[in-house]
C-alpha cells in the first residue's frame, strides 16, 4: 500500500481500574508517564499517527473507565471497533482474573462476533516488586486463546510500543481482509448458478 494511502483505525484499551490503562496510553502516544492520573470517567480519546507496512495508520485509541458502574456504558465504545488491549495489573491478581470478563464483553459487543478480533494482552507495573501473577500463568491464559501477551512497564517504558504497534499490525491485516472481502463480493453482478432470463 501507498505510505499517502491513510487508514483509520478505532482501538480501544479495558480493563480493571487501576491497572494503568490511562499511563499505558499516554506512554504511547505522549512518550511521557506521571505518578497519578484521575480515573477515566466513561471514556476519552488520544490520536497517534504511526507507519506500518508502508502505510499511514491513524490510530484513534478509546481509554475507557475500569469502575463496575461505568461497565455497561463503556461497552458502547466497543462498537466499530478495530482491535483491544486488555491490561491487567502484575501485582493484583483479581485484575487478572477480570479478564475473562473484560474478554467476553468484548467478543459479545464486536459485531459480527468473531474470534479473529485482534486483541493482545498487557501485564503493567513489571517494575514493581510485590508481583502476584507470574509471567508463565498469563502466558498460559493468552496461549490458550491465541492472544499476544506482552509484559510491559508505563512508568519505565518497557514493551509498550511494542505492544501497542503489535495490535496495530492486526487490525490492519484484518481491515485489508475484511476490505477485501468487501470488494470481492460486491463484484459478482449475479447471483451463482441462476442462468439470466430473457425479457423479450
Amino acid at each position: 500500500m501507498n505510505p499517502r494511502k491513510k487508514v483509520d483505525l478505532k482501538l480501544i484499551i479495558i480493563g480493571a481500574l487501576g491497572v494503568g490503562k490511562t499511563s499505558l496510553l499516554h506512554r504511547f502516544v505522549h512518550k511521557t508517564f506521571y505518578e497519578d492520573y484521575q480515573t477515566t470517567l466513561g471514556a476519552s480519546i488520544l490520536s497517534k499517527i504511526i507507519i506500518l507496512d508502508d502505510t499511514t495508520l491513524k490510530l484513534q485509541i478509546w481509554d475507557t473507565g475500569g469502575q463496575e458502574r461505568f461497565r455497561s456504558m463503556v461497552s458502547t465504545f466497543y462498537k466499530g471497533s478495530d482491535g483491544c488491549v486488555l491490561a491487567f495489573d502484575v501485582t493484583d491478581v483479581e485484575t487478572f482474573e477480570a479478564l475473562e470478563t473484560w474478554r467476553g464483553d468484548v467478543l459479545a459487543k464486536t459485531i459480527p462476533m468473531e474470534q479473529s478480533y485482534p486483541m493482545v494482552v498487557l501485564g503493567n507495573k513489571i517494575d514493581l516488586a510485590d508481583r502476584q501473577v507470574p509471567q508463565e500463568v498469563a502466558q498460559d491464559w493468552c496461549k490458550e486463546k491465541d492472544i499476544p501477551y506482552f509484559e510491559v512497564s508505563a512508568k519505565n517504558d518497557i514493551n509498550v510500543v511494542q505492544a501497542f504497534e503489535m495490535l496495530a499490525s492486526r487490525a490492519l491485516s484484518r481491515y485489508r481482509s475484511v476490505l477485501e472481502n468487501y470488494l470481492t463480493d460486491s463484484i459478482k453482478l449475479s447471483p451463482e448458478g441462476q442462468s439470466k432470463s430473457s425479457c423479450c
